[in-house]
């Protein structure tokens, strides 16, 4: 370097804000800020600070969200446009965030409680759905019948279903909106989002980049507020012809049960109790990773997490404490603190949910794995401190303030198919292990609860990983791997983790509804 070169500045490492960003709702053409409505104040559950607040939805804004959305598809262009115009919309927004990638995962972060450097690898994950869906913009395609008479034809036209409702998870924010808003978007549909009232800031964020990227006003209106009020009018309003949700099964039925008034379509993304299935020809060092992985990523807040092992009985003490281990050795702490593998629970309510599933399992007789000594937990420039215990009570100060919601992962052990913490979906950073004789048992115990929505299979022997994975009842198989899902393939749930799907070229079928022409060209 010369004397004349300045040196570039070091990056800044990311920090907690002083005060909470104000974040605005849109409503047709117009951004409504959290200064013209009573808010909503989201505090990090990492480090117990106010650093979100959002406009709290009124009844007067639903009705206008959905107006918007209803005059934008009968009467707007978005609907009209060919699929080559939407494309490049969506491409735009997909660079967006791209472009944004930074600032976008450090809201996530702050407001999930998840590490920055897995918020950062879910933005990517967006884009990557924005860029499919882009191209299903111009692969949404209808069938001609010639053959059907003398002088007949068929025309099937594949049309936009309308006005969507979508209304998703605190989980992965981001992600999942663009699991379901880009492909609405591709085919015409138009749309009024909810995003979960904790965790709205990357939503409402990415509706300014939508309009900045050229996307009509009233096709994307994003409101936020609890699901009792604002999701549940969404879900009864006239104008919206369809509901896309994701979330726990018991708010699923309530969804379902509200569109059935109205013979309203409905997509539902539900809960999961995820098997996975360790045989003993596998590469245990591979499986023992993934599961790990599987239990605990987003501090095993996830709807695919793989919260049960299933492990051949052989190999079952060995391949437990390899991973125990694994688990044992996850780094708990502050999100923003690059060493850091696994964040807190999103709330109070969370870990008062978890602890309760502990407690049900100790309960029934089976044992629980912890490390021995305490994972240090600090925050960058602070002193260490010691986390609670899984299953610790919570100060009342902890309750009100957040940033006391940490939890170290945990195995259990002595698991029969029986048990609540076996059937149930717990949502924490808790692992189940059921050894099994034979792969028929095996099976049997997968398949065992009313979930179905995604499985692991581990072996070696692709044939009988094959076999197994056939006979899941599971929307989702994934062999010698997990937590692996690309945009090109679909996510679906079987039994009570859902109906519907998302992703994939199949994900426009969601959102199009087909109409048929038949036409008689000259007398017979």
């Amino acid at each position: 370097m010369t004397s004349t070169q300045a040196a570039s500045p070091a990056p800044q490492a990311p920090r907690v804000p002083d005060r909470a960003r104000d974040f605005s709702a849109l409503v047709g053409d117009r951004f409504v800020t959290a200064g013209e409505r009573d808010t909503l104040l989201r505090n990090s559950p990492a480090h117990g600070v106010p650093v979100s607040r959002y406009p709290r939805a009124t009844a007067v804004d639903v009705d206008a969200a959905v107006t918007a959305a209803r005059r934008a598809f009968d009467e707007g262009p978005w609907p009209k446009m060919s699929g080559a115009e939407r494309a490049k919309v969506l491409l735009r927004v997909a660079d967006a965030i791209e472009r944004n990638r930074e600032e976008l995962a450090l809201i996530e972060s702050l407001e999930v409680g998840k590490p920055l450097s897995a918020a950062m690898r879910e933005m990517g994950g967006s884009v990557g759905l924005w860029e499919f869906a882009a191209t299903l913009a111009r692969h949404a395609y209808g069938d001609l019948h010639d053959k059907i008479g003398a002088g007949m034809l068929g025309l099937v036209f594949r049309e936009p279903v309308g006005v969507v409702g979508m209304i998703t998870p605190w989980n992965y924010p981001l992600l999942i909106v663009s699991q379901k808003l880009p492909y609405a978007l591709a085919v015409g549909c138009t749309a009024v989002v909810k995003p979960s009232e904790l965790t709205s800031g990357t939503c409402l964020r990415l509706g300014e980049l939508m309009m900045e990227c050229g996307v009509p006003p009233g096709v994307v209106n994003l409101l936020v507020g609890e699901g009792p009020d604002v999701g549940e009018a969404i879900c009864r309003a006239p104008g919206v012809d369809m509901i896309s949700f994701t979330g726990s099964t018991r708010v699923g039925r309530a969804v379902g049960r509200i569109c059935g008034e109205s013979i309203k379509r409905v997509s539902l993304e539900l809960g999961g109790k995820s098997a996975q299935i360790v045989c003993a020809d596998a590469d245990l060092e591979l499986a023992a990773e993934k599961v790990t992985m599987g239990a605990t990523r987003n501090a095993g807040q996830a709807c695919v997490s793989g919260s049960r092992l299933l492990v051949e009985r052989s190999i079952a003490e060995s391949f437990t404490a390899r991973v125990t281990a694994k688990m044992h050795a996850i780094r708990v702490g502050d999100p923003l603190d690059a060493a850091t593998e696994m964040g807190p629970l999103v709330s109070q309510a969370q870990y008062d949910r978890v602890a309760s599933y502990i407690a049900s399992g100790e309960r029934d007789g089976a044992v629980l794995h912890r490390p021995a000594d305490a994972v240090v937990m600090h925050r960058p420039g602070e002193a260490a401190a010691v986390p609670q215990p899984a299953g610790a009570a919570v100060s009342s100060a902890a309750s009100l303030t957040g940033g006391n919601w940490f939890m170290r992962p945990g195995v259990f052990t002595g698991v029969t198919p029986t048990m609540t913490i076996a059937r149930e979906e717990i949502f924490g950073p808790i692992l189940s292990v059921i050894p099994f004789d034979t792969v028929d048992e095996a099976i049997a115990v997968a398949n065992g609860t009313d979930y179905g929505l995604a499985a692991g299979v581990w072996s070696r022997d692709i044939n009988k990983a094959l076999s197994i994975g056939r006979a899941m009842r599971a929307g989702t198989v994934e062999v010698n791997t997990y937590m692996a899902g690309v945009p090109e393939l679909p996510l679906s749930g079987h039994k009570q983790s859902g109906v519907g799907h998302e992703k994939g070229r199949y994900a426009i079928e969601e959102f199009t509804t087909l109409k048929t022409i038949h036409v008689q060209l000259a007398n017979p």
